[in-house]
């Protein structure tokens, strides 16, 4: 039998998980580690703090299976997208990382702009200059520290740099590469007008890869510091939405998932190269050599949810810890009970500006309609239904770019609520599957493994022996036409209210 490693570097922590090859977990470990923030919008966490949390999940798996390390035929890696790891010419760090969070670059944002042009920036990157992505976090340095950036010999991304660490290869792979925005997305390369523009040297960043090409092997000094074998190959891997998309079988034209998190993402595949010119999705190169994903984000989707449960919720909190069950099972009950519509209540779920369709970040979260025959359930139900409005206006983009779904997988705590799920199908019009497996981007990236050491032939036959769905949420016609007028009511109220929420903003 051959195993398969899937390491997933996230924010919080890192997640090790070794599969066998019908994708069955055989053990699991995380290691947390702290996120640093020195200024208000400052966001960076130590690379070290990543390696050390890998060796600890490497061993921990290995111990825990019994597995022999020979059987382990490859390593995939996924992570958090977008952070600036900068190394000198002995391969040392030589600053924290400034990842995806952080907001301190919105100057370097204008400054690119300013050197390729809105619409030709778009064109190459598929993307506006965004404060999260790492190109302007390069910039930052060198406008800020000029004396650190002079000492730089190689950028890499967070989980680049765990690659490094295990092979000695300065590599990336296109899913990932296409956040930074130095890749020309539809050529899948580095952009030679883009660096050229923002004069970072092309000797600065690793050779770009596919997601399932193995890019190194395991050095003998790892190998002893993690009980590996030496020579284990490491495959590209990717980023951790385009990885999670392979963990849940998003592989062909037509499929999708909906993320709700803390923020809400829809996510689709695409194997023809589609670009929004008004930058409101991400356009990306995904895990599958040749194709492509479009990436929308609402802001504040399950932190809505989070939010009234915290200001509003006690009751139902203090009943859930008396029945052991989680409080948000009570909610469901609760807005269950109201009909669609909320009683003709909707929620604006702005609470942290938006992006997808609207890049605002002065918008806000609004309540409209409210009267004195609502009640607090239909709240729940209306912030419920405002957060599935706001993820249908990211399926509208994607039907604006030519990207047609019929299949949607949902993902995240959010996914989990049967009622949130069905919200969805009837908004959507198109069933709602969640997944047997709950290992995202470490089991998608252990399947890219899987691909790069011949246990499988392509990404989408390594997702067809795997993934499994295990409930199906079908839309309910007479529902999706009962939600009809309302989402077309709630797509009219941000434009009547957006002049507003820019006055705001300045009081």
């Amino acid at each position: 039998m051959a195993y398969l490693m899937g390491i997933d570097i996230g924010t919080s922590g890192t997640k090790t998980a070794l599969f066998d090859e019908m994708g069955a977990v055989i053990a699991s470990h995380t290691a947390e580690y702290p996120l640093y923030q020195p200024q208000n919008g400052y966001a960076e966490q130590e690379p070290a703090d990543w390696w050390n949390a890998t060796v600890e999940g490497i061993r921990a798996v290995l111990h825990k299976s019994g597995v022999s390390p020979s059987s382990v035929v490859g390593i995939g890696l996924s992570g958090q997208m977008h952070g600036l790891v900068m190394l000198d010419e002995r391969g040392e760090v030589l600053r924290r990382s400034i990842i995806w969070c952080d907001q301190r670059t919105a100057a370097e944002c204008e400054e690119i702009t300013a050197k390729l042009g809105y619409d030709r920036l778009i064109a190459i990157t598929a993307n506006p200059a965004l404060t999260g992505f790492t190109a302007s976090k390069i910039l930052w340095v060198r406008n800020h520290e000029p004396e650190l950036y002079e000492k730089c010999r190689h950028i890499l991304l967070p989980k680049d740099y765990i690659r490094y660490r295990l092979t000695g290869e300065f590599a990336t792979e296109v899913s990932d590469a296409s956040g930074m925005q130095l890749l020309d997305i539809p050529n899948r390369c580095w952009s030679d007008e883009v660096l050229e523009k923002l004069e970072i040297h092309r000797s600065l960043l690793g050779k770009v890869y596919e997601s399932p090409e193995v890019t190194g092997k395991v050095t003998r000094r790892v190998a002893e510091l993690t009980g590996l074998a030496e020579g284990t190959i490491v495959v590209g891997g990717a980023g951790d939405n385009a990885a999670a998309a392979v963990g849940t079988g998003v592989v062909r034209d037509g499929r999708a998932f909906t993320t709700i998190g803390t923020s809400g993402v829809v996510f689709a595949h695409t194997d023809r190269m589609a670009i929004d010119k008004k930058g409101r999705v991400h356009t990306f190169c995904c895990a599958v050599p040749g194709a492509w994903h479009v990436m929308g984000v609402t802001q504040g989707a399950g932190l809505s949810l989070k939010w009234f449960r915290d200001n509003f919720c006690g009751a139902e909190k203090e009943t859930a810890a008396l029945m052991d069950v989680d409080p948000y099972y009570l909610m469901d009950k609760e807005a269950e009970t109201v009909p669609v519509g909320a009683n003709k209540l909707l929620y604006l779920p702005y609470l942290m500006g938006e992006r997808t369709p609207h890049l605002d970040p002065n918008a806000r979260g609004v309540f409209f309609g409210l009267s004195a025959i609502h009640t607090k359930k239909d709240m729940l139900r209306a912030v419920m239904e405002g957060v599935a409005y706001s993820l249908n206006d990211c399926l509208s983009v994607f039907h604006e770019m030519g990207v047609s779904i019929s299949d949607m997988m949902a993902c995240g705590g959010g996914g989990s609520s049967p009622l949130w799920r069905q919200m969805l199908a009837d908004l959507y019009a198109c069933d709602v599957k969640t997944l047997a497996s709950r290992e995202g981007p470490a089991l998608g990236v252990a399947l890219l493994a899987g691909v790069g050491a011949g246990v499988y032939a392509s990404v989408p036959e390594a997702c067809d022996a795997v993934i499994k769905a295990d409930r199906v949420q079908s839309p309910i016609p007479e529902n999706t036409a009962k939600y009809a007028p309302y989402y077309q009511l709630y797509t009219a109220l941000y434009p009547a209210v957006k002049t507003s929420f820019s006055q705001l903003s300045k009081l």
